[in-house]
């Protein structure tokens, strides 16, 4: 059974994201517009801005669900390949909403907002670990990693995931430079 992102019903943020999830089987989400997501939520165009900035902030808002459901997870919970593992089984439940958000070149996009988040965390991890700032080669490893590493998620994402969310993991985590992986390793 595949993980999915809880959504509670009281949540008015969640009725958003139900509806441009909704949306997104009929039409790319650079086509939907606000009035769209309102429209078929049944709710208002000012209750939409009172929780979001855009669509792209409700995009992101409901990856960021998924982030503190597997990703975020690594270190505390869960080994970094079962966050990874996590994380590519919730993209894949709710195929047709992460094909369709990384398909958006927006300067909001899931894409950025994927790439901040693991950037950050592995940041995080890293100055923790050193009990300082990441030093500078390091961070330039790290930079690229991420980059690469959701390069080839949008992929997956866009192109039919034909890989398994595990094999997507273990590919990511294979593809560690060196360096990173000795300050990484503690989340195996």
């Amino acid at each position: 059974m595949r993980p999915v992102i809880k959504m509670e019903k009281q949540d008015t943020r969640y009725i958003f994201a139900q509806s441009i999830k909704d949306l997104m089987n009929h039409q790319a989400l650079d086509k939907i517009t606000v009035t769209d997501i309102v429209k078929n939520s049944g709710m208002t165009r000012q209750t939409f801005y009172r929780y979001f900035k855009d669509k792209y902030d409700l995009v992101n808002w409901y990856f960021e669900r998924l982030a503190d459901q597997s990703f975020l997870q690594i270190g505390a919970q869960e080994t970094l390949l079962q966050g990874l593992t996590k994380k590519f089984e919730f993209i894949l439940h709710d195929q047709v909403f992460f094909s369709e958000a990384f398909k958006s070149k927006d300067y909001n996009n899931v894409e950025n907002y994927d790439y901040n988040c693991i950037y950050n965390f592995y940041t995080n991890v890293i100055k923790k670990k050193i009990q300082g700032d990441v030093p500078e080669d390091i961070d330039f490893l790290l930079r690229m990693y991420c980059h690469g590493s959701i390069t080839m998620t949008v992929e997956w994402a866009v192109n039919g995931m034909k890989r398994t969310p595990a094999d997507m993991a273990s590919l990511l985590i294979e593809a560690l430079p060196d360096k990173l992986e000795y300050y990484l390793k503690d989340l195996k």
